[in-house]
C-alpha cells in the first residue's frame, strides 16, 4: 500500500484516540500508540505477501471508512426512535430467551437489548468498555502480551473500543451459551471488537459469536477474539459470519491452551462482499486437545478465505480439523490449514481435512492443507479434496425416482450438515440447518421431507 493512502487511517486515529474506552490508562494509550505505529509501518497486506496471496484487501484502503459511528440511536448515546426494530431483529437472530447474551451495534454494547440472568459468582461477563472500566489491571497482561501478525491485528488494538469479556475463575461452568451478537446497519462504519475469553482452570464455557448486518450499504468488521483455555479447562468457541451482501469481514481468533485443556472452534461463513478469517491455537503443555472445524457456503461473487494454525508445542497433544466450502457461481473460496509439530512434540496425533464442493464452472478453490512435522514419534494425517457432486450417488438418487434438481439439492444439503451436525448447542444447530435449506436450491422440498 503507497504510504497517501494511510493518511485516512491516521487522521482517524488522530480523531478518535481519546474518546476510545481507557483512554485514561497510561499502559493503554501506549499500547495503541505502538499499534497504530507497527500498522503505519506495515500497512494491508497486498497479494504480495504469502499468506494473502489470493485475496485483495486493496479495497480497504481506497475507501472513506469513518471509525465511529455517526448515528448513535442504537448505542444508547442518544434517541429510542428504532429499538422496536432493533429488538424484533434480536429476537429473530437469538430465538431462545433463556441463553445469556450481549448485543452490540454499531460497534458498541446496548445493555437494554442483552440479558444474563443468574451468572455464577465471580464470572464476569459483559462489555471490554465496562471491564476496562472495572478491572484494567485483569486485561492488562493479554493486551500487551499480543503480537501483530499483519496490518489488521494492528489496527484493531489501535482502534479498539468494545466487544466481549469473559473471565472465569477456577472451576466455574457456565452451563448455557453465552450469545454474542454484533449487528451494524451504518453505511461507510469500521468497526474493530476486541473480544477476550480467560477460562481459568476447570472452567467451561460455550461462545457463539454472531456477526450480522442490515440493509445493503458496504461497512467493515475488524475483529479480534484471545481466547487463553486454563489447566482441565473446556472452551467450545463459535463464530457465525453472517454479514451484509456488500460487507467486508476481517477477523482473527487466537487461542492458547494450557494442560489437558479442551478447544473447540466451529466457524461458519456465509455472508459479506469478502471476508477473511484466521483462527490459531497453541498447545502449550502436555494432553491438550483442540479442535477446529468449519463450513463456508457461498455463492455470486463472494470471496471467502480461511487461514487456521495448530501448533503443537509439547508432547502429548490431539488435534482433529475439519473444513468444508460450497461455492456456487462465481465465488471464490480460499483456506490454508498449517499445523506444526515442533520437535518436543513427541506423542501428538494430528488429523487435517478441507472438502470442497463446486457446484458451477466459475466457481473457484484455493485449498492449502499443510503438516510441518519435526518430531519423528508422531500420528500426522491430512488430506484436501475438490469436486463436483458425485455422479454415482446422483444416479443412485435418479434411480429411486428423486428428479435431478432434487437430487442434486439433497447431495448438496447432506456434504454441508457434516459439519452442522457436529454443533453442540440444539438452537444453533437449528438455526445453522435452516440456513443450509436457504441456500440450497430446493431447500423449502427438502425442510418438507424432514
Amino acid at each position: 500500500m503507497k504510504d497517501e493512502s494511510l493518511d485516512l487511517f491516521h487522521q482517524a486515529f488522530r480523531q478518535v484516540a481519546r474518546t476510545l474506552p481507557g483512554a485514561e490508562l497510561p499502559w493503554l494509550r501506549a499500547e495503541r500508540r505502538s499499534a497504530f505505529d507497527q500498522f503505519d509501518a506495515l500497512g494491508l497486506p497486498t497479494t504480495r505477501d504469502e499468506d494473502w496471496k489470493y485475496t485483495n484487501v486493496s479495497a480497504l484502503g481506497k475507501r472513506p471508512w469513518h471509525f465511529a459511528p455517526q448515528h448513535t440511536g442504537h448505542t444508547g448515546h442518544a434517541g429510542h426512535a428504532h429499538d422496536g426494530d432493533m429488538r424484533r431483529i434480536v429476537d429473530e437472530l437469538l430465538p431462545d430467551p433463556a441463553d445469556h447474551r450481549l448485543v452490540f451495534v454499531n460497534g458498541h454494547h446496548v445493555p437494554r437489548l442483552s440479558t444474563l440472568p443468574g451468572l455464577p459468582h465471580g464470572v464476569f461477563v459483559g462489555s471490554f468498555a465496562r471491564a476496562l472500566r472495572e478491572m484494567p489491571q485483569r486485561l492488562e497482561a493479554t493486551i500487551a502480551s499480543q503480537t501483530h501478525a499483519d496490518g489488521f491485528a494492528a489496527l484493531n488494538t489501535a482502534f479498539m473500543a468494545d466487544g466481549f469479556a469473559v473471565l472465569l475463575p477456577p472451576g466455574e461452568v457456565i452451563e448455557r451459551p453465552l450469545h454474542m451478537l454484533f449487528l451494524t446497519d451504518e453505511a461507510g462504519l469500521a468497526t474493530q471488537p476486541f473480544n477476550v475469553v480467560l477460562a481459568g482452570a476447570r472452567s467451561g464455557c460455550a461462545i457463539v459469536e454472531h456477526f450480522a448486518g442490515q440493509g445493503g450499504d458496504a461497512y467493515w468488521t475488524n475483529a479480534v477474539t484471545r481466547i487463553v483455555v486454563g489447566e482441565q479447562a473446556d472452551v467450545q468457541h463459535y463464530r457465525l459470519q453472517q454479514e451484509g451482501p456488500k460487507a467486508f469481514h476481517i477477523a482473527s481468533v487466537v487461542a492458547a491452551q494450557q494442560r489437558a485443556s479442551r478447544f473447540a472452534s466451529h466457524a461458519f461463513a456465509f455472508g459479506g462482499a469478502l471476508s477473511r478469517t484466521g483462527i490459531d491455537t497453541s498447545l502449550n503443555a502436555a494432553n491438550a486437545q483442540a479442535t477446529l472445524n468449519g463450513l463456508y457456503f457461498v455463492g455470486g461473487r463472494q470471496h471467502v478465505d480461511h487461514h487456521t494454525r495448530i501448533d503443537h508445542a509439547v508432547a502429548h497433544g490431539t488435534s482433529r480439523e475439519y473444513y468444508r466450502g460450497v461455492l456456487d457461481g462465481a465465488a471464490h473460496g480460499v483456506f490454508n490449514g498449517r499445523v506444526i509439530v515442533h520437535p518436543d512434540a513427541q506423542q501428538t496425533d494430528t488429523h487435517q481435512a478441507n472438502h470442497n464442493l463446486l457446484l458451477s464452472r466459475d466457481a473457484e478453490i484455493d485449498t492449502r492443507p499443510q503438516l510441518e512435522i519435526y518430531a519423528d514419534d508422531v500420528k500426522c494425517t491430512h488430506g484436501a479434496t475438490v469436486g463436483q457432486l458425485d455422479e454415482d450417488q446422483l444416479f443412485y438418487l435418479r434411480a429411486r425416482g428423486v428428479e435431478e434438481r432434487m437430487a442434486r439439492a439433497l447431495l448438496t444439503y447432506a456434504f454441508a450438515r457434516d459439519v452442522v451436525e457436529r454443533v453442540r448447542i440444539d438452537s444453533l444447530r437449528g438455526r445453522l440447518e435452516n440456513v443450509l435449506l436457504t441456500r440450497t436450491r430446493e431447500g423449502e422440498r427438502i425442510r418438507e421431507l424432514l
